[in-house]
């Protein structure tokens, strides 16, 4: 028995040791013409009208993670996200109903994808492809046990398992290449929820006032359209900033 044990010890010391030589180690950026096609390839999964219903539950995932990441850090205790079908998804936190906390949690989500990707860039940047797509398993294993509806379980769990999959068996181009496709994907998709939003707010009936902005309204007294301008303002300004860094890292 204690034979076995050994065995297994020394077995799980390698995979470790692995996965930390993975993560650290440096994968040469892909060309500029590889990296022009991802970002084609990432703009048709955003704007085509049949791909957009599918890959909005990427964004839908950084967003809900990005409320429950600013409401543990601002002190709030976290209960449970839930991400739907219908690419929705709900962050339900407690602590004071308003002040800065509760304005940051709730500001959080709509600039979350931008900011992400555009972290996911500055790791791009120095090369670190492999390295970007184990941070984000790490992401996605802490965004799980926060999850709390079968949907966002099997959504995690399946996005965890491509990534997972890129990462520990094919090649480092292709992982490079896939690190490329899923940052430019993030940056580019950021911005359209926002536009999403405010079409949807200029719409008839009061189902807009539960949005994030007009919450944020209420809890700061400005109006709403100030709040679409900011989310604007910061995902579009992560598109330019993460894109010019992903285009001189393969120059």
């Amino acid at each position: 028995m204690d034979i076995v044990r050994g065995v297994e010890s020394v077995g799980g010391m390698d995979i470790v040791r692995e996965v930390w030589h993975r993560a650290l180690a440096t994968q040469p950026a892909p060309s500029g013409s590889v990296v022009a096609l991802t970002a084609v390839l990432a703009a048709l999964l955003v704007w085509a009208p049949r791909a957009w219903p599918i890959t909005r539950h990427v964004v839908t995932i950084a967003h809900e993670a990005a409320h429950g990441f600013v409401a543990l850090l601002s002190g709030r205790k976290l209960h449970g996200i839930r991400l739907h079908s219908d690419t929705s998804g709900l962050t339900v936190s407690a602590g004071r109903t308003t002040g800065p906390g509760m304005i940051m949690t709730t500001a959080a989500g709509y600039v979350g994808p931008g900011l992400l990707g555009l972290a996911a860039a500055a790791l791009l940047a120095h090369h670190r492809a492999v390295g970007l797509l184990w941070a984000l398993l790490i992401l996605l294993a802490l965004l799980l046990i926060q999850v709390r509806n079968w949907f966002g379980l099997w959504s995690i769990l399946f996005s965890a398992a491509v990534v997972f999959g890129v990462s520990w068996w094919l090649q480092p181009q292709v992982q490079s290449a896939f690190a490329y496709g899923l940052t430019w994907f993030l940056l580019l998709a950021a911005p359209r929820p926002v536009l999403e939003l405010q079409a949807h707010r200029r719409g008839t009936g009061a189902d807009h006032q539960r949005s994030d902005a007009d919450q944020l309204a209420r809890l700061t007294k400005l109006p709403a359209l100030v709040w679409v301008g900011f989310f604007l303002a910061v995902t579009v300004g992560a598109l330019a900033l993460g894109a010019r860094w992903m285009v001189a890292a393969a120059a």
